[in-house]
């Protein structure tokens, strides 16, 4: 396959501690036309990530000296770029975990290296936030900026990760229209997203318990089974 412009001009970090399966993936993007770096360590990654600025970082959970959340926690003060968190472990907390830090993406071993490169083509491939935006959305004590991407409850402001913020958004511009899965994955991920629309959920589930809403009597984010998830307007109905 040629590579296109958006690889050519992506930088991927790759942090993994198995030499083997960090020089797979690193070869697998390579050939891709992706630049490639790699890191066996977490601290090592991080220290990459500040001096360089990687566009796609793909990140294993399970690093010698700290796991990848936190790596991803340490990065996330000072990056916003695209993270493929990576774990040999199938587990649900795992991957919210991850996520809730500010990956924007999970695989579980084993995978496909194709797999994760079209993965990190599809993330490309998401409109970047822009800075211009409309005035404040209200919501009961929820308050959305768009333009500033600031979320507020109770007037403290919410560290959010860039996909909770964006699915926070996509929910608030239409307040009570019920947003399926594949819309919300359209709209965030792309139309070209390549993965299970449980990630959605997953987000959701994370978005949920920074903005304080019950599961089970939920104030603002409405789950409308079989179909998707809704805004409440006002924060109640």
């Amino acid at each position: 396959m040629k590579a296109g412009v958006e690889a050519t001009q992506t930088r991927v970090l790759v942090v993994e501690d198995t030499r083997e399966f960090r020089e797979m993936i690193a070869e697998q993007l390579s050939r891709e036309g992706f630049r490639v770096d790699a890191a066996a360590d977490g601290s090592t990654a991080v220290e990459f990530a500040r001096a360089n600025g990687p566009d796609v970082i793909v990140l294993d959970l399970g690093l010698p000296d700290m796991d990848g959340v936190e790596v991803c926690r340490q990065i996330r003060t000072f990056s916003q770029a695209y993270v493929v968190m990576l774990t040999g472990r199938d587990d649900e907390v795992d991957k919210l975990v991850g996520l809730s830090v500010g990956a924007d993406d999970y695989m579980t071993k084993p995978f496909s290296p194709r797999e994760l490169v079209a993965r990190v083509r599809a993330m490309l491939r998401r409109p970047r936030p822009s800075s211009n935006g409309p005035s404040e959305r209200r919501f009961g004590d929820l308050t959305i900026d768009p333009g500033a991407r600031e979320v507020r409850v109770g007037g403290e402001r919410l560290n959010l990760t860039r996909i909770e913020f964006d699915l926070l958004d996509a929910l608030s511009e239409r307040p009570r229209l019920v947003f399926s899965r594949a819309q919300l994955l359209e709209r965030i991920w792309g139309e070209n997203w390549y993965g299970d629309d449980h990630v959605v959920d997953v987000h959701v589930s994370s978005l949920r318990r920074k903005i304080g809403d019950d599961l089970q009597s939920p104030r603002y984010i409405r789950t409308v089974r079989g179909v998707g998830y809704r805004l409440a307007d006002g924060g109640s109905d």
